[in-house]
């Protein structure tokens, strides 16, 4: 190989080499932004850049106004966005005595353990202003909160919202049920003793009644 040849593939290289290195460190040093600061790159001077229009992030969907606020064109539903079934009452009563019990205790009396340490009792749940009220009345306090009491839209998901107030509704009904009001193929569970083996699932059917 004579020494120009030799020369020029050498050359070829080092400018490859060069031209590579020149490419990797543009990406390394690609400017960045902090949000709402401002750039000179836009012509409305700002880094940020607004939404496409009608964009929707992921999972904010929430076409559903009965589901997602309690209310049915602007008013408070009355009915459930949804079917009450067996699981919904137990997941109900699950979030509730986890979020509201430490308030409202497990019946409903507002007579929770935090209450009973000096803090701010909350009004009965069988008090006749709020036996009244409509369901979508508690998913809108327990979303947007009310009085001394924080929203939980954070802690508790949309459909345990509903759940919570399907099993107030239950608390409430329970008060004041009779044996009318039991379906006849249960009325014998009436009767049946409480299983003492399961002393923790015993203690809340107890005091509902």
């Amino acid at each position: 190989m004579s020494r120009s040849l030799f020369f020029r593939r050498t050359l070829a290289l080092v400018l490859t080499f060069v031209a590579i290195a020149g490419c990797r460190q543009d990406m390394h040093d690609a400017p960045s932004y902090d949000p709402l600061q401002q750039s000179q790159f836009f012509p409305d001077g700002a880094a940020s850049r607004p939404l496409v229009a009608n964009t929707v992030a992921r999972g904010q969907l929430r076409e559903d106004e009965h589901l997602y606020t309690g209310k049915v064109n602007g008013q408070t539903a009355t009915e459930f966005p949804m079917p009450v079934t067996a699981e919904v009452m137990a997941r109900g009563r699950e979030r509730f005595n986890v979020y509201c019990s430490p308030c409202h205790g497990r019946t409903g009396e507002g007579n929770g353990m935090v209450v009973q340490r000096g803090f701010r009792a909350p009004p009965s749940y069988h008090e006749e202003r709020l036996r009244n009220a409509p369901v979508g009345y508690f998913f809108d306090v327990m979303t947007n909160g009310f009085g001394a009491m924080q929203d939980y839209a954070a802690q508790v998901s949309v459909t345990d919202r509903w759940a919570i107030a399907a099993y107030i509704r239950a608390l409430q009904l329970s008060r004041h049920a009779t044996v009318a009001d039991v379906p006849p193929d249960r009325r014998g569970d009436l009767d049946r003793p409480v299983d003492a083996a399961a002393p923790n699932e015993a203690r809340p059917a107890q005091e509902n009644r």
